[in-house]
């Protein structure tokens, strides 16, 4: 179901039409349809629907015409609507989207709130006042439980009428549900909530039954044409795949940028160690085209280098998962995926940032041959049909691997860094969701360490005890290896000649592991289980000093009545007269108990 935006049963304000004209968008989508409507009938929504079948209009236009249509404006420091998302960079993005209609809006004022800024400075932006507020949980739940004078949260939002939680399955899958819930408590009950998402979990139905009264339940999924099987992408997206030796893959990867290095592309790897090394290797290896990366470890520059690469017409963004979700950026030619994703779900989140709106796109997944089993997983679990990608003749496949080891023997930045990675993806390999395809045992390590072009083999306890004859480590004083920093190089060398006058220990300022080493795979549930029993903690404690502030006081007078009548400065009388008349009537020994 779609159809013109002057189809919907309520007549949409003149500043929303005119933004929409503007922007270009003519028709409304199947979840826009079916969503805006109920939304603006003060029903509760929770819609789920392919990744890019515009979810953001959908939330958007009936915030603002719900907003618009009050008896009484907003005040300036009145919120009366906040839109929550897991990411950063999804969170700058509606909050773009936003600002293209209330800059037609009369009266109606937004604010970003997002990690990796000082949040002092979010609270001078709040005194400013905001009607509509787009923030990560993270930095809301700090700015909600903070006790400032001047100026305060709580307060602000006891005026809203309209709650958006968007990819929530996202927000679960991160670990933000006790963030969720503190929030969810500093907010009026009688309110309009908004769940979007596109796949629907556990986690989400357990949100959806707190948070939501009575909610009108959407799906919006797309049939193949060729079959009855819902699709959880996008019709006008091309799915592919490749199979490739661990030794082979970066090669192959290689050879498709430099041949498509005229067009868009996003590379998604496992982990923030394979971004930082591979987008280093790449740099040196793709000449004439830019080069970015993005992972969730970075903090200041991930906004900048997000709006950059939106900007790019060609290009390369290397990035983890962080950018999997909700994130619209512009003719984005192929996801490549070099690494399968930890979980199910994601595969169809990477794929859903090229082939937008309507627009037509292409993924491509890179497996070993020990991984074939992943296509008939995805076409079974996610509806996803991949088929063999057949253009690998056009492809100028070079053996690069050499030229990479020798890079690494002169930059000890990028052995470093090939290292790290190399033991990262292992570590998540082992905690890959689809453990009976991707497995461990099975991974060809001597491969996989020529793969990444590794000089010589980690230390490390997953390899413990093992020797791999097929790797043979390259002959290197390895002690040597410089910095191409000079700064850097500077201050190594001042190390090692402190290390060798004895003034300190080679392992002086290094963490020093304690008791049996493990496995990172097995180690990490357990602090996993670790954080959550201290934010249920934290949560619980916060919940028991939220005092009213009269009650304190008054609870403060009783006991300066009960310390005087001790002291004998009021009489007995004086003290029943002001400590109440359920307190008068107690026996006297109890009055004395209590003190």
């Amino acid at each position: 179901m779609e159809g013109r935006w002057d189809e919907l049963p309520v007549k949409l304000s003149e500043s929303v039409s005119l933004s929409l004209r503007q922007l270009g968008f003519d028709r409304m989508t199947p979840v826009q349809a079916a969503t805006i409507p109920l939304f603006m009938k003060n029903k509760d929504v929770a819609a789920e629907a392919v990744t890019g079948s515009g979810k953001t209009l959908a939330f958007v236009i009936p915030i603002l015409e719900i907003l618009q249509r009050r008896e009484q404006p907003l005040k300036k420091r009145e919120v009366g609507a906040i839109i929550i998302t897991p990411t950063r960079e999804l969170a700058t993005q509606i909050d773009e989207v936003l600002r293209h209609f209330t800059d037609h809006a009369q009266n109606l004022t937004q604010l970003l709130l997002i990690g990796g800024s000082n949040p002092l400075a979010d609270l001078v932006k709040l005194q400013e006042g905001a009607n509509i507020i787009v923030a990560t949980p993270g930095r809301l739940e700090d700015l909600l439980e903070r006790k400032t004078t001047g100026v305060s949260l709580p307060a602000m939002v006891k005026s809203l009428e309209v709650l958006v939680l968007d990819e929530a399955d996202r927000l679960l899958d991160m670990g933000f549900m006790t963030s969720i819930n503190t929030i969810l408590g500093y907010l009026p009950k009688q309110r309009r909530t908004g769940l979007f998402s596109a796949t629907q979990t556990d986690e989400v139905e357990a949100l959806i039954r707190a948070g939501l009264r009575n909610p009108v339940r959407i799906t919006v999924k797309e049939k193949n044409a060729s079959s009855t099987d819902v699709s959880r992408t996008p019709l006008t997206l091309s799915n592919y795949y490749v199979m490739s030796p661990s030794d082979e893959k970066f090669k192959l990867l290689v050879a498709f940028l430099r041949k498509y290095r005229h067009q868009k592309h996003m590379v998604f790897f496992s982990t923030c160690a394979c971004v930082e090394y591979f987008s280093l290797a790449l740099q040196s290896l793709v000449r004439n085209t830019t080069i970015l990366s993005i992972h969730g470890k970075m903090k200041q520059r991930r906004n900048h280098i997000f709006g950059q690469f939106r900007e790019l017409s060609s290009g390369i963004l290397i990035c983890t998962d962080v950018m999997a979700r909700g994130v619209d950026i512009p003719e984005v030619h192929w996801v490549l995926q070099y690494d399968p994703p930890s979980s199910a779900s994601a595969f169809v989140h990477r794929c859903g940032r090229t082939a937008r709106i309507g627009n037509t796109g292409n993924a491509l997944v890179f497996l070993r041959p020990t991984e074939d089993s992943y296509i008939e997983f995805l076409r079974i679990n996610q509806k996803v049909n991949l088929q063999l990608y057949d253009q690998l003749d056009v492809l100028e496949i070079v053996d690069v691997l050499p030229k990479l080891r020798k890079l690494a023997t002169k930059d000890r930045a990028l052995f470093e860094k090939g290292t790290r990675a190399f033991v990262s993806f292992i570590q998540s390999y082992a905690k890959h969701e689809c453990s009976l395809i991707f497995r461990v045992k099975e991974l060809d390590i001597a491969a996989l360490a020529r793969g990444f072009a590794l000089l010589r083999l980690p230390r490390m306890p997953e390899l413990k005890g093992k020797t791999f004859p097929d790797f043979t480590p390259t002959e290197v004083d390895y002690d040597s290896i410089p910095y191409k920093d000079k700064n850097r190089e500077k201050q190594r060398k001042q190390r090692l000649q402190l290390i060798q006058d004895g003034v300190i220990s080679p392992h002086s300022g290094k963490k020093q592991r304690k008791g049996k080493t493990v496995a990172w795979s097995k180690n990490k549930e357990k602090k996993e289980k670790k954080k959550d029993r201290k934010q249920r903690k934290e949560a619980s404690k916060k919940r028991k000093q939220q005092f009213d502030e009269a009650d304190l006081d008054e609870l403060a007078d009783d006991v300066r009545l009960m310390k005087k009548l001790k002291k004998g400065k009021i009489s007995k009388e004086d003290f029943e007269s002001n400590f109440g008349k359920e307190d008068s009537q107690r026996p006297a020994d109890a009055v004395r108990d209590d003190t």
